[in-house]
């Protein structure tokens, strides 16, 4: 049985509903300073990610892997496939003593409409010591299948948490 398509919070100033994003989803370029930490070290600080955008979810954020920091990204056993992105391959994060275990994923030959994602990941940041966006601590989606970013530009109800599965 479906739950019916839940009322969407109100919308602030600077804010976006997740309920205008589409679906399919969206890719946007964005130049939002993206700052990720794990064991206490920086291992990704960009200005160069894409957010993906797709009705009732956070947006995802994709980063660079020129943006992160040498011998962080360990490829792991794991996949998954994506309806609109394609086959994703998981990887562990490893800082200091650290090891967030496939904690990433990326899509190096994804679908057609998301071609700037080969050369990208994204991450849970629940297994982050903190990930920020332009200063903002990210708070991660609820449950433990979707990578959504949760932060006050971005309003809900979100996918992920408990009796959301069949919106």
């Amino acid at each position: 049985m479906f739950a019916h398509r839940p009322v969407p919070d109100p919308v602030g100033p600077g804010q976006e509903s997740v309920w205008d994003y589409p679906r399919p989803p969206r890719l946007e370029p964005t130049n939002q300073h993206v700052v990720v930490v794990l064991g206490g070290i920086v291992i990704i600080d960009t200005h160069s990610a894409f957010r993906v955008l797709e009705t009732s979810h956070p947006p995802g954020y994709y980063l660079p892997i020129a943006d992160i920091a040498t011998g962080v990204l360990r490829p792991t056993a794991g996949s998954s496939f994506c309806e609109f992105k394609g086959d994703a391959s998981y990887y562990d994060l490893v800082a200091g003593r650290t090891t967030a275990q496939q904690a990433a994923w990326g899509y190096s030959s994804p679908t057609s409409g998301f071609v700037e994602l080969a050369d990208c990941i994204s991450l849970y940041p629940a297994q982050m010591d903190q990930v920020t966006v332009d200063g903002e601590i990210v708070r991660p989606q609820e449950g433990n299948f979707y990578g959504g970013w949760v932060t006050g530009a971005v309003v809900g109800p979100f996918k992920g948490g408990p009796g959301t599965r069949g919106w």
